[in-house]
């Protein structure tokens, strides 16, 4: 037997009124976050992974936190290897909203983004926080009215690891100069002037070594800083920018060459490698192929 044809189980003026509702109340108790589509920059076709991620663009809008007592997850943890922060939270958004502030300016397989996608990153401004999204559920509340008005996205605190953002967001980029992995390279005299952004190489013979500067230090006029991040060389093998060899920016096309380099790890500000390497150095000779075996 079907089902009775005079109880409307949601007409199309109700489903709006609901989501006009939802809105409302995201507006009122929600949260303005940045939502940050993941651009995979070179993907490992046998992990399917991608560790060089960029964030190009920051997208605001108006996101409710269902945890009302804090944030889930395992909280704190001290071990041996430090202490680690594992937050977590779910962000629900209105699917109209999406559709009409997200969804238009972002592409995937030349069609635009249909819901959020995990691995996209969601920046709270409240705290300051950025959450990447581990799994997106998009039928909860089950089709009360026949339709589905919001995403609901279980996120957990991001962990970061020398990604690149660019969004324009200074409170968002600022990760980047702050943690990311970066070269040092001090300039006694500079031909024009570099820009923060802008990518510059350096050529060494057999490849070419190319980098983003994230900082510049001139507060010392006779050894400028020119802080470089995101390197590699065009070979595909590991090497590292060098002193003695000029440096030109692409954007600016400023020149200098570096008297000398260093480098700089922030993400784990007490870390002892240089005190492990300075002290085996005294026992252990580097310059070998396998200098803790037997070398060939």
């Amino acid at each position: 037997m079907a089902t009775n044809p005079y109880f409307s189980r949601g007409s199309r003026s109700e489903q709006l009124l609901y989501e006009d509702l939802i809105i409302e109340s995201l507006k009122m108790y929600g949260q303005d976050v940045y939502y940050m589509p993941r651009e995979l920059v070179n993907v490992d076709q046998v992990f399917d992974d991608d560790v060089p991620s960029r964030f190009d663009n920051a997208y605001k809008i108006e996101m409710y936190i269902e945890n009302t007592e804090g944030f889930d997850g395992e909280g704190d943890l001290f071990t041996k290897f430090g202490v680690e922060i594992r937050d977590a939270a779910t962000f629900i958004v209105s699917r109209r909203r999406w559709n009409t502030s997200i969804a238009p300016y972002e592409v995937e397989d030349d069609k635009p983004f249909y819901r959020p996608r995990e691995g996209d990153l969601i920046f709270l401004t409240l705290s300051g926080s950025i959450f990447e999204i581990t799994k997106v559920e998009d039928e909860s509340p089950f089709y009360q009215l026949k339709n589905l008005p919001v995403f609901k996205m279980r996120c957990e605190l991001f962990e970061y690891s020398d990604e690149d953002f660019d969004t324009g967001v200074e409170a968002i980029d600022i990760v980047e100069s702050a943690y990311t992995y970066q070269t040092v390279l001090t300039l006694s005299s500079i031909s024009g002037t570099f820009e923060v952004g802008e990518d510059v190489h350096q050529d060494g013979g057999t490849y070419t070594m190319k980098g983003e500067v994230v900082k510049l230090d001139y507060s010392d006029p006779s050894n400028k800083k020119l802080y470089i991040a995101h390197f590699g060389a065009t070979d595909g093998e590991f090497h590292s920018f060098v002193s003695g060899t000029e440096i030109v920016g692409q954007n600016s096309g400023a020149t200098a060459v570096p008297t000398t380099k260093d480098e700089v790890q922030n993400i784990q500000q007490t870390a002892q490698n240089d005190d492990f390497q300075s002290e085996a150095a005294s026992f252990i000779d580097f310059s070998e192929s396998n200098p803790f075996g037997d070398p060939f």
